[in-house]
């Protein structure tokens, strides 16, 4: 099929530069509480410094050892071993779904015992809609915002410790109750003296610690875990461990997280991108375990009711949110790393504003241009480029056998609709193809990792604001928009002549089982799909 005009509708129309000089700079609010000037901000100095400190010491920092140390993998093993053994003495023998309930609670409430580690890792799960049981995602939910919050006397010794003042000196009011509670920190409103109101991140005390002897107990026992999680097969428990650790390390200085919120912010400028909103970081009021920033409103994701009275069309949320995503990682290698509902929210215009910028996808020029060959390849249907991308991604080895993976993979042969299969040749087949993956060495690089998770809760964004989207023409719209807003870069990039570039869904309709011929598909069809493979599966006792 032919590539042919883009619908305009496909992206909102970028908004005029007006208003706050800083909207030169970067995609803010209009309502600045002040003005965003880099070079005038004391805490940037040291950014450069504190993220090449960060990665130097990451191998030491899970270097597997024969005994962990101190008493934290007891503690560890203890508290998950014991809500294992309770759900299997109490609710194992229960309905299917209520079993996977009993057990998602008691693995939600060790993790919340074991503290901001194991409460991170229960809010990567809760990304993971479609990819893990659904009580086990809705229980790690809880993990986002509902984590038991510090005692304001903590947080208080926190924000004054950091700042070298007392709270009423910088503050004319902070609410003691905290807006939400998670893994890392806490965030609390607050107003300062000059009538911003804001909001403040203060992060657990001992937080970092706890971080870095989690990550040594899990050195430790990743090896032994090898070949024994069949989910975490693909990258392998040492890769998962290494791949999370990058991930966690990079959340404990709130500098690194407001020069991310600058360098997204003015990533959407450069893209011409007004759909999205991020809050501004206070010029000054920015430390290690503090970080006070603008405050926006809005509606929560999930208020769709909302949104629609308020006259928001939520097709173009999910338009602006796909577009926006990818654009960022496309063409200007960064994007936030760690989209779900409790890190944005839609405001009353229709923007998306983006909270929560702790893990941002970065890549060097390098991996960009893999990434984008990866996304052209596939809405090209070359299964070769999207392998040779993926090699120079990191998630083959370098010298892999292309060739091999395609023949070993079946990649070129017929589409497999999984609704035809019976669960044993699907459990089969995924065993099949797993095992090949780990005889080639593949692994999960942080930065495909990222993308694949925000994809996934894209993908649940649609089922909520858009369900009757057609999926084939809303990838041809936004195909089509990228390839006349930014085609001549892209196509120079990866080296390919535009007079020969056509869109070809095919290997789309492959990755979802779905017969070549069909041309459209609501996501509410696919979601029937989805829910036709897990009723089969659960009905046969394999889930």
């Amino acid at each position: 099929m032919a590539a042919s005009p883009a619908p305009t509708a496909a992206v909102p129309p970028s908004d005029a530069v007006d208003g706050p000089a800083d909207l030169a700079i970067g995609s803010f609010s209009q309502n600045a509480p002040w003005i965003v000037e880099p070079d005038a901000m004391p805490w940037r100095e040291a950014v450069d410094e504190i993220r090449w400190l960060t990665r130097h010491d990451l191998p030491e920092l899970i270097r597997p050892r024969r005994l962990p140390q101190g008493g934290r993998a007891f503690t560890v093993v203890r508290r998950l071993g014991t809500a294992v053994a309770l759900w299997a003495w109490k609710g194992r023998g229960r309905d299917r779904s209520v079993s996977r309930a009993d057990l998602s609670r008691r693995l939600r409430i060790a993790a919340e015992h074991l503290g901001p580690t194991y409460i991170k890792l229960g809010q990567i799960i809760s990304s993971g809609e479609g990819l893990f049981p659904e009580e086990l995602v809705e229980e790690f939910k809880k993990c986002r915002d509902q984590v038991p919050a510090e005692p304001f006397s903590e947080v208080r010794a926190t924000v004054e410790s950091e700042l070298g003042r007392s709270l009423e000196d910088v503050f004319a009011s902070f609410d003691r109750r905290p807006l939400a509670a998670a893994s890392i920190a806490q965030v609390h409103a607050a107003t300062l003296h000059t009538g911003e109101r804001v909001v403040v991140k203060v992060q657990r005390t001992t937080v970092a610690e706890l971080v870095h002897k989690d990550l040594g107990v899990m050195a430790w026992l990743a090896p032994f875990l090898v070949g024994r999680l069949p989910f975490a097969a693909l990258a392998n428990p040492p890769a998962l461990v290494e791949l999370f650790a990058e991930t966690i390390t990079e959340e404990l200085d709130f500098r690194l997280e407001a020069q991310n919120m600058l360098d997204v912010a003015r990533s959407f400028v450069e893209l011409g991108q007004r759909g999205y909103i991020i809050p501004r970081p206070h010029p000054t009021l920015v430390t290690r375990r503090v970080l006070v920033m603008e405050r926006l409103d809005g509606f929560n994701f999930d208020d769709v009711s909302s949104m629609k009275d308020a006259g928001v069309d939520t097709h173009e949320v999910v338009r602006t949110g796909m577009i926006g995503f990818m654009e960022g990682a496309l063409i200007e290698g960064v994007f936030h790393g760690d989209l779900h509902g409790g890190n944005l929210f839609v405001m009353p215009d229709g923007k998306v504003a983006l909270l929560d910028f702790g893990i941002t996808g970065r890549m060097d020029e390098v991996k960009r241009r893999a990434f984008l060959r990866l996304m052209l390849g596939a809405i090209t249907n070359d299964v070769r480029v999207q392998l040779a991308a993926l090699r120079d991604l990191g998630a083959l080895p370098m010298d892999t056998d292309l060739e091999a993976v395609i023949v070993d993979l079946g990649l070129e042969g017929p589409a497999i609709d999984p609704t035809q299969l019976t669960p044993e040749e699907m459990i089969h087949e995924i065993q099949r193809i797993v095992k090949l993956l780990l005889g080639y060495g593949a692994r999960m690089p942080k930065e495909l990792m990222l993308y694949v998770k925000n994809m996934v809760f894209l993908d649940g964004a649609i089922a909520r604001l858009a369900p009757d989207l057609d999926l084939f023409a809303e990838i041809t719209n936004i195909t089509m928009y990228f390839a006349q807003t930014h085609g001549e870069r892209l196509f120079a990039d990866v080296g390919i002549d535009p007079a020969t570039f056509e869109i070809d869904l095919e290997g789309v309709k492959n990755s979802i089982g779905v017969d070549p011929s069909t041309e459209r598909l609501t996501y509410r069809e696919l979601q029937e799909r989805r829910e036709l493979i897990r009723s089969r599966f659960e009905k046969r006792g394999v889930i």
